[in-house]
């Protein structure tokens, strides 16, 4: 579809939405020059990068649309200087150029990078940032980065890594700019390989690196197939890198595709992330996917860890503590790996929804290695997926997290904002600070049995109980925060400097349209 002619859209402005829940603060992050609400727009499927030298800087990336009128849809961008509070949205990286499937990500010293597919051509590009998101430049010429849909890409963070600043990307082989999978830049993407093919072609998942420089990808084949896949040479800039251990992993069901809760797109992609502490936990492995159960309705978040490089993983793991429910979805699950090894986790939940689609964003975090899991709090306000759709019936793919070592940066999509010209609430990002601390610290439920590979002996810390979830009386669309108060609540702001992770995107069925 193309964009929409001058005209056909409104530039009307609401106040921006603050929407405190319990000890959480989210703000809005897709806002006009002024801070406030662009009503009739939509923005989802949002990546977050955070400067590991300072915390105070962050940015965020989405698919922006003009209007929900059209499904036409740019490379929108925000960033904050105060960690979090108060954003500003510049505009997007082209302007009337169909691009999808965000992902940002920051190297050791702080240069942002946002990789962008070039919806036409399947092909992508990847820009970089060196004033915290403010302003992008793109490395290379439209669609150098070869790329294809549902791209992810990682950077080697690890000063002593012979591959140290390369980046290395994957897509789903199905819907291709050229051929292949796999690519790789030693230049900070400026320059990219030829792309070469991973074994068993993986999608709808991430990657990420080792302290020892090894590359690791996970990703699956849209059912119930998972693997976790290993290039010991990629950090080797002279050799075309070759993938010497595939290891297939239980994630104890499917991902599916066109559930109820996201209709045109994921319930949930897989998201693998290292742990590079350098504690008794450094180098484990860890994959997290939202699935259905084999034989069951909804979807559970289920966790799986490697502790010897990948060769094997433990069984999985269901993050989510709620009672088994069928009828209930724990969607679009992610995970991050702070520097002191703490993982949290962040998802979208039903579980108190009597009509089992109204979503609230819940958290969990893990101190052990993920042998077991804090009791999970709800972090927002309830939300209805269903609405707002900018002629795309779903509200993208996925959101993300980055960790530091008090909490947890995280970037999602929620409906809280009530459009009263369209009769129903819009597609807006927002950003939320999680952390262990944010209130009464939860102690960790043993939900794992123990696991095949070799643990760490880090125990568990936590003490009192937290509200594992909190009723949702609050209803975020009907009024707005009317002024952007640049005070958040409860939520603590002790902001060590954060590791940026690698997040996550999603792809659509080969038997199906592509819809990046």
């Amino acid at each position: 579809m193309p964009p929409a002619p001058p005209g056909t859209y409104r530039l009307e402005t609401s106040p921006r939405m603050i929407s405190p829940y319990g000890y959480s603060v989210s703000y809005q992050v897709n806002v006009d020059a002024n801070g406030n609400n662009i009503v009739d727009d939509a923005a989802n499927e949002p990546s977050i990068s955070v400067d590991p030298t300072n915390g105070n800087k962050v940015a965020i990336g989405w698919r922006q649309f003009n209007t929900w009128t059209s499904n036409f849809r740019q490379a929108g961008y925000g960033y904050t200087t105060d960690a979090g509070i108060t954003w500003h949205f510049p505009g997007v990286l082209q302007n009337g150029v169909f691009r999808s499937d965000p992902v940002t990500n920051s190297d050791d010293t702080g240069n942002f990078f946002y990789l962008s597919l070039l919806v036409n051509t399947f092909c992508g590009d990847i820009w970089r940032s060196t004033n915290g998101g403010q302003t992008w430049t793109e490395r290379s010429p439209d669609g150098a980065a070869h790329s294809g849909d549902k791209e992810w890409f990682t950077v080697d963070r690890t000063p002593t890594s012979m591959g140290h600043g390369f980046q290395y990307q994957f897509w789903t082989g199905f819907f291709a700019c050229d051929f292949g999978e796999f690519s790789r830049s030693t230049d900070g993407g400026a320059t990219w390989m030829s792309p070469i093919n991973i074994p068993n072609g993986p999608v709808w998942g991430t990657l990420d690196v080792a302290s020892n420089g090894y590359l690791y990808i996970g990703g699956g084949d849209e059912g119930s197939s998972f693997w976790c896949i290993r290039s010991t040479n990629a950090q080797n800039p002279a050799v075309t890198p070759t993938f010497d251990q595939v290891t297939t992993v239980n994630m104890g069901g499917s991902l599916v595709y066109g559930g109820t809760v996201n209709p045109g797109g994921l319930a949930g992609q897989i998201f693998l992330a290292v742990d590079r502490s350098g504690g008794p936990t450094n180098n484990n492995i860890y994959m997290i996917a939202s699935v259905q159960p084999f034989g069951g309705g909804g979807t559970n978040v289920m966790f799986a860890r490697s502790t010897n490089g990948g060769a094997s993983f433990s069984a999985p793991v269901r993050i989510n503590d709620d009672p088994v429910n069928p009828s209930k979805w724990h969607w679009f699950g992610t995970l991050s790996v702070a520097p002191n090894g703490r993982i949290d986790s962040v998802w979208y939940d039903t579980r108190n929804a009597a009509n089992n689609t109204d979503s609230q964003l819940f958290y969990s975090y893990s101190t052990d290695g993920g042998l077991t899991w804090a009791p999970n709090v709800a972090v927002s306000a309830p939300f209805n997926p269903l609405e707002g759709w900018p002629q795309q019936s779903k509200i993208g793919d996925y959101i993300t997290i980055v960790s530091d070592n008090t909490g947890g940066d995280v970037a999602y999509s929620a409906t809280f904002n009530f459009n009263p010209s369209r009769g129903q609430h819009e597609q807006d990002v927002y950003f939320v600070r999680v952390s262990p601390s944010g209130g009464a610290t939860p102690t960790p439920t043993a939900t794992a049995s123990p696991t095949p590979t070799p643990t760490p002996t880090a125990t568990a810390t936590a003490t009192a109980t937290a509200t594992a979830t909190a009723t949702p009386t609050v209803t975020p669309s009907a009024t707005p925060t009317a002024t952007p108060s640049p005070t958040p609540t409860p939520t603590g702001t002790p902001r060590v400097t954060p590791t940026p992770r690698s997040e996550p995107t999603a792809r659509p069925r080969p038997t199906a349209p592509p819809r990046p």
